[in-house]
């Protein structure tokens, strides 16, 4: 999903001109043709989602009839491109969804509006949300979107193939090496690899961080040194030396995002290292039953993610309007039904109660535990990712990619992905 850094820029350097004009011109304009408002929303996923979120619109619009709205959806590739493209003209959405890879960057570039002023007043209502997962998305002292749904670190695992071995069950709070010895026995016992290598997952790698006293950006630079770096490579490398890990070609597999190249889905390793509310759709992918437990360590390292946001633009004219509507969305019950679990999982927890209370799914319902369970653990949101985050998550596969396959060693991979790192962020 990450789009061409030159056209993102320079895009995105003309979209600054406009908005700050549009600003200029005072409030809400909410005059339209016929008395009525029309609101442009662009969001990114499939037609199962699309279907939801027009449902869900058009209960708004049965309770608001002077409000309609025009739609446009695609999938995940190139959505930021197009995004880009049209922030940057006249044609930018009232209200579009956006993640955490691009976040900061819209935002400092005063794309998005700033909700703090809603959410003071309680038209934006945040207060059955986890703080930390409000909190993540302000850049700047400035509430740049509404997470709308909450994900954490998720380990999944083969719980089928586990107790058909006699094998123990992997735990929330096991420490990193004794997951990776655990892996190892288990591994031996079922004869398929224990655990897929992590190490060249940003997100498993942002935990182990944390649990280090260190985060993976301070603001706009990077929390990390090039020695934590190939500590961290130099932990996997001896997990794949002790073949706790599938071999580097099956991991270069399982490091793709695709859910069916996961190796729990592939039957190649006994877990997977994902977001925890992709449970569901691994679990559609195999027939063996999975379990879902936190990634190893103290558990409060993990936090509350808002696994994608809307924002508003700020160079509209129906900004209140446009912050009614995702007010609504967010903490409406009819509008939480039929939108479920499809971003995530919902960020107000009485809507998340009356979901989990009313879902049929296993796996929905093994996820929904999880979070509810770390939710009493969690610890402080990190700041949002700067720009350069996405670079940086790919320069991350690469270098690790070279540790794997023993192209590089751990020290000299830690150096390539550090420098690279550092690049991308003050680019």
């Amino acid at each position: 999903m990450t789009a061409p850094r030159m056209l993102l820029r320079g895009l995105m350097a003309a979209a600054l001109v406009l908005p700050l004009a549009l600003a200029g011109c005072g409030g809400d304009d909410d005059s339209s043709a016929g008395g009525k408002t029309e609101l442009t929303f662009f969001w990114w996923g499939g037609e199962a989602r699309a279907k939801l979120t027009q449902q869900a619109l058009d209960l708004y619009t049965s309770k608001h009839p002077d409000v309609t709205f025009k739609t446009t959806w695609q999938a995940n590739q190139g959505y930021f491109d197009k995004l880009a493209t049209l922030t940057a003209g006249s044609d930018a959405p009232d209200i579009f969804q956006i993640d955490d890879n691009y976040l900061a960057e819209y935002a400092t570039r005063n794309v998005t509006e700033d909700l703090t002023k809603y959410k003071d007043s309680g038209k934006l209502d945040v207060t059955k949300f986890p703080e930390s997962l409000w909190k993540y998305g302000v850049v700047n002292d400035k509430l740049a979107g509404l997470a709308f749904g909450e994900n954490t670190q998720g380990l999944v695992f083969n719980k089928t193939k586990l107790e058909a071995a006699k094998q123990e069950l992997p735990k929330t709070g096991m420490s990193w090496g004794d997951l990776i010895t655990w892996a190892q026995k288990a591994g031996t016992a079922t004869k398929i690899p224990g655990t897929m290598d992590p190490s060249a997952d940003y997100k498993a790698f942002w935990v182990w961080l944390r649990q280090n006293g260190k985060q993976f950006y301070n603001g706009s630079q990077l929390g990390f040194t090039k020695d934590d770096v190939q500590k961290w490579f130099e932990l996997w490398k001896g997990a794949r030396d002790a073949k706790a890990t599938p071999t580097a070609d099956v991991i270069h597999e399982g490091n793709a995002t695709d859910i069916t190249k996961q190796t729990v889905v592939t039957g190649k390793a006994l877990t997977s290292w994902v977001w925890a509310n992709q449970m569901p759709d691994i679990q559609k992918n195999t027939k063996d039953e999975l379990g879902v437990v936190a990634y190893p360590g103290d558990p409060s390292a993990q936090w509350a993610r808002a696994s994608m946001y809307f924002s508003v633009y700020r160079g509209g004219k129906h900004k209140d309007a446009a912050v009614d509507v995702i007010n609504f969305l967010a903490n409406d019950p009819e509008a939480g039904k039929i939108l479920g679990t499809d971003r995530g999982l919902p960020s107000n927890l009485d809507i998340r109660t009356q979901v989990a209370a009313t879902t049929t799914d296993p796996a929905m319902k093994a996820s929904i535990a999880l979070e509810d369970e770390l939710l009493k653990k969690f610890g402080p949101s990190p700041s949002v990712p700067p720009k350069g985050h996405s670079k940086v998550k790919t320069e991350l596969i690469k270098a690790a990619e070279a540790a794997q396959f023993a192209t590089l060693t751990p020290d000299k991979a830690a150096e390539q992905f550090f420098s690279a790192a550092q690049a991308a962020v003050s680019g």
